[in-house]
């Protein structure tokens, strides 16, 4: 054989270092074993030096399979924030975990962030360079990463206490779950709670994909295989990445919500998100047309209408101060019209509501998938429901048409061959409604249908919620 054709296998320094991390022996043969796993993780290289292939699965994953706490990397994008980067630090280096990985991706600070840093540097991976942008560094520090679950935490965001444990937990539980997150706290510039994030609820995929980012970047967690399966972070998004990447993850994977308090989000006027107004909206409409192919979708009503509100309000607030009544006066109506009806579009756009009623219709979303679909959940029994029928379709085509006694209920069906390839919408629709103010002291003044428990894949994970 000439020696130009000739090959060698080798392991690379960065594979073998990474098994090793991912396996935190207690023996020298579980770190064999993890090395072992992580064999066809081979760079064939020619004796001239030119590479001919290069394969590296994910070896991580057999490595994890012999270990019950499996590495977790996280990844702190940095960019002078000296003055939180400290606390960021400490709340996860003091998580209960055993067998954690920090990377600090530092895009070249010009204040004393380094400093704060330096005297963590036997339990941080610290890396200073340019990048370009918060997403870029996001990417560099997963792409070094070697653990079988990642997350990311801002340099001014919290952890709390316990949340690595707990998202491995429900890992574990659900192993085919994607992508893991809780609950968490807004706080202020120094760090009180001002309460909790609002807008946490069970997975919905439609809330999520047509209108509403929902789930705090701060309490997600995600399972590397999956990460690297949908692609990286969209280094062309400078506000809304996080809400880009669960979308494609949750049109693939299934997402469990854990009902307990993960991490903090830090609110000031300096953040990007507060100063995104207009240029934030018009990149929510671009990435929420992507996903959904509509015009003019949910999701921008809603961000789009509350950013231009912000701005008009300003706008009216620096009119002279003779004009006072008027600003006032004019100040209420345009508030009560943008809020009022953002609210609107929140609450019903859907026809989903967040305590789980469906209203006359609805639009539920599942990720791709085959075989059978679930649909359960109540009928009140009140005269008004009484003959209640639902059907349930997608693309024009019925999947399921049954009449529905009061009580709970369960219809299966079989799932479109679309949704083999991607994610497929279905709208429901019923008969018979009832608002509950009018049969009881009830303030509610919805128009209700049926109360909804579960509409999932039923090999699915199985949780209360929409999976």
């Amino acid at each position: 054989m000439a020696l130009s054709k000739m090959v060698f296998p080798c392991f690379s320094y960065r594979s073998a270092l990474c098994v090793l991390r991912s396996s935190k022996s207690r023996s020298p043969c579980c770190a064999l074993a993890a090395l072992r796993a992580a064999q066809i993780s081979l760079s064939f290289i020619t004796l001239t030096g030119a590479v001919l292939f290069k394969a590296r699965p994910n070896y991580l994953w057999a490595a994890s399979r012999m270990n019950p706490q499996p590495l977790v990397s996280v990844v702190t994008p940095a960019f002078n924030h000296a003055h939180f980067i400290r606390a960021t630090i400490e709340s996860v280096l003091s998580q209960d975990y055993p067998n954690i990985e920090y990377i600090v991706m530092d895009g070249g600070s010009t204040d004393n962030t380094s400093e704060m840093v330096a005297p963590y540097l036997d339990r941080v991976t610290y890396v200073s360079e340019k990048d370009r942008g918060q997403s870029h560094a996001i990417n560099k520090g997963f792409a070094m990463a070697c653990g079988s679950i990642v997350a990311w935490l801002n340099s001014d965001d919290l952890f709390l206490p316990g949340a690595i444990s707990r998202a491995v937990a429900a890992f574990v539980e659900h192993p085919r779950a994607g992508v893991v997150y809780g609950e968490g706290y807004q706080i202020d510039l120094e760090g009180n709670v001002k309460g909790r994030f609002p807008h946490t609820q069970p997975f919905d995929l439609w809330r999520l994909t047509h209108m509403s980012d929902y789930i705090l970047q701060q309490s997600v967690f995600f399972r590397k295989s999956a990460l690297d399966a949908v692609g990286p972070i969209r280094e062309d998004l400078h506000y809304i990445m996080d809400w880009d990447i669960l979308i494609r993850l949750g049109k693939e994977f299934d997402f469990v919500y854990v009902p307990e308090y993960f991490g903090s989000l830090r609110e000031y006027e300096a953040t990007k998100t507060s100063l995104g107004g207009a240029k934030r909206a018009r990149e929510i409409r671009h990435m929420l047309r992507t996903h959904t192919g509509k015009f003019l979708p949910e999701g921008y009503v809603v961000y789009g209408l509350e950013a231009y509100a912000a701005i008009w309000l300003g706008q009216i607030e620096a009119w002279p101060d003779f004009l006072r009544p008027v600003k006032r006066f004019v100040s209420r109506v345009v508030a009560r019209l943008c809020y009022g009806f953002l609210g609107r579009v929140l609450t019903h756009a859907q026809g989903v509501y967040t305590d789980g009623w469906l209203g006359k219709t609805g639009h539920l979303m599942l990720r791709q998938g085959q075989g059978e679909i679930v649909f359960a959940g109540e009928v009140p029994d009140v005269p008004q429901s009484r003959g209640q029928r639902i059907t349930i379709g997608s693309g024009g085509v019925t999947y399921a048409d049954r009449e529905l006694a009061p009580g709970p209920f369960e219809i299966r069906f079989q799932a479109p061959k679309a949704a083999a390839h991607r994610a497929v919408t279905f709208d429901i629709a019923t008969s018979r409604t009832f608002v509950p103010g009018q049969i009881s002291n009830s303030e509610d003044k919805r128009n209700l249908s049926l109360l909804l428990k579960r509409f999932a894949w039923v090999d699915s994970l199985g949780t209360p919620g929409l999976s």
